[in-house]
């Protein structure tokens, strides 16, 4: 029995699992734990974006950057011949390219929101800033009433809808898990799943909703579920 069970012989054990079978539970192991961890994100994501749209604080999810604590004072990196060769070549090529892609891109895909041209939405007075603080996760824009609302980004309207709070809202699905959130609005152009490009009209500046006090556009801009300043990356 002992020769059987601590020598290669046990896999001729009706049963005992072969050496390629419990590689494959190792490997679905893997495959199930890094499944239920997108699950996970995926459902966080959801949540964000509903709570986004029907008017009610969203969960905000604390951005990790690694751990401080870890010295990576001794670490070295070589660089090949051909590694060089390559980023040049890269670096030609993309060196007149704005960072625009289709919005149908995988969300693996990473684009620096810094590196993205946005459109300004509207002509007018930012009358009310983005605070955290006070969760207010975007910025009010004073405009003439009936004044163009414009995309500020290539995209997809996810949302066209009256809320009793905005009034008539409009968002649109960005590349790089980006989304931008337009309240307030007298009219739609837009509905959903409609493909829009920067500066296309989306809708008027309106009153609409009982959270306003005069017609204005109250613009939000998150990326990951994060809410982002728009004045950091429109000049209004």
């Amino acid at each position: 029995m002992a020769l059987v069970m601590f020598t290669p012989l046990r896999v001729l054990v009706p049963g005992y699992p072969t050496n390629a079978m419990r590689q494959q539970i190792r490997t679905n192991i893997i495959l199930l734990d890094s499944l239920e961890h997108e699950i996970n994100l995926r459902d966080k994501y959801i949540y964000t974006v509903n709570a986004i749209v029907s008017g009610r604080e969203p969960e905000l999810t604390e951005v990790k950057t690694g751990d401080k604590s870890a010295n990576y004072e001794n670490i070295t990196f070589t660089r090949s011949e051909q590694d060089s060769f390559l980023r040049k070549h890269v670096e030609e090529e993309e060196r007149f390219n704005f960072v625009m892609r289709s919005p149908s891109m995988s969300s693996s895909e990473d684009i620096f929101i810094s590196k993205i041209h946005f459109f300004k939405p509207v002509e007018g007075v930012v009358s009310s800033r983005f605070n955290l603080n006070n969760r207010h996760f975007g910025i009010d824009i004073v405009a003439a009433p009936g004044e163009v609302v414009k995309s500020i980004y290539d995209g997809t309207v996810t949302m066209s809808e009256w809320t009793l709070e905005t009034g008539y809202v409009i968002q649109i699905q960005h590349p790089a898990n980006i989304i931008s959130v337009y309240k307030h609005n007298a009219s739609r152009l837009k509905k959903q799943g409609d493909r829009v490009k920067a500066g296309d009209a989306i809708a008027y500046v309106g009153n609409s909703g009982e959270l306003t006090t005069g017609p204005h556009l109250h613009l939000e801009i998150w990326q990951n579920g994060v809410p982002v300043n728009p004045e950091d990356y429109i000049v209004f």
